[in-house]
């Protein structure tokens, strides 16, 4: 074996051990969650590779004394309208900035994204104000459409006209041939192509609106209109905090992200890395 070889093989033994011990680190904190969901309450921070007992009680105990399912509905349903509406929007925006040439497209792009970089804390009294004159606080109206009109769908936009400026133009030529619209070109050849970049913005967007904490924050009232981050807030009180319950609440709320990310990774991937190729 010569040197080369040798080299190459301990490059490629570094840097899987770099990534190996990296992985540890960042699991770190989930293994902890999973083990103290099944703790007692008295043995919270004593190290225990297997909790003793092993208590499964935790979780009937987080279903009995919260609506926990009224959450989990409230986040899912939030989450899901908030996607679908995200890459709709997003991907229309985006068709258009990235094939549709107009006069100023490029100077109304760059004002789009420079939205992106206001802090949400500054327009947070001017929309509760508008939402409150609305009359549409404490429902679910905000945490829905400012999402979707706010930073989410601006970076919908973004990832879907990086995609599409990806795709050739003979294919958008040869349609107007056939006499596609272009909605028609949008629907029948650009969607069916961006599939990628709809996973990951798909993703991005189920797994932000799924752990949003400061809007329902702001804009919901009622105990039953809350969504899960603002529900677990619920297991601290002024004694102090009931970290099993916590825990068991925190793991259930990690479930649906885990079965997405499990099913859409490969087209996750994917997009990650042909919108970032421009």
């Amino acid at each position: 074996m010569n040197n080369k070889m040798r080299n190459g093989i301990f490059t490629k033994i570094s840097f899987y051990g770099i990534l190996t011990i990296i992985s540890l680190i960042m699991i770190v904190p989930f293994l902890w969650m999973i083990n103290t969901s099944f703790k007692d309450s008295t043995k919270i921070f004593t190290f225990q590779l297997i909790p003793d007992p092993f208590r499964w009680e935790n979780f009937l105990e987080v279903l009995k004394s919260t609506p926990f399912h009224l959450f989990y509905f409230n986040s899912f349903y939030i989450a899901v309208l908030v996607t679908i509406g995200t890459i709709f929007l997003g991907s229309l925006a985006g068709y258009a900035f990235a094939k549709l040439k107009f006069k100023g497209s490029s100077l109304l792009f760059l004002c789009l994204l420079s939205t992106m970089m206001i802090p949400v804390e500054v327009v947070t009294i001017p929309l509760f104000l508008f939402m409150r004159d609305l009359g549409l606080i404490n429902t679910h109206v905000p945490l829905i459409a400012i999402p979707i009109l706010g930073p989410a769908g601006v970076f919908g936009v973004f990832v879907m006209r990086q995609f599409f400026l990806l795709v050739p133009k003979e294919l958008e030529e040869a349609a107007k041939l056939d006499g596609c619209s272009y909605f028609r070109i949008y629907w029948s050849i650009m969607l069916p192509l961006a599939k990628p970049a709809i996973a990951t913005l798909t993703i991005f967007t189920f797994l932000t609106s799924w752990n949003e904490f400061y809007e329902p924050l702001i804009y919901i009232n009622s105990k039953e209109l809350m969504t899960l981050p603002l529900a677990l807030a619920l297991f601290t009180d002024e004694v102090g905090t009931k970290w099993e319950l916590l825990m068991s609440a925190s793991v259930m709320a990690t479930v649906p992200l885990l079965i997405i990310f499990f099913f859409a990774q490969k087209q996750f991937i994917e997009g990650a890395t042909m919108t970032g190729g421009k």
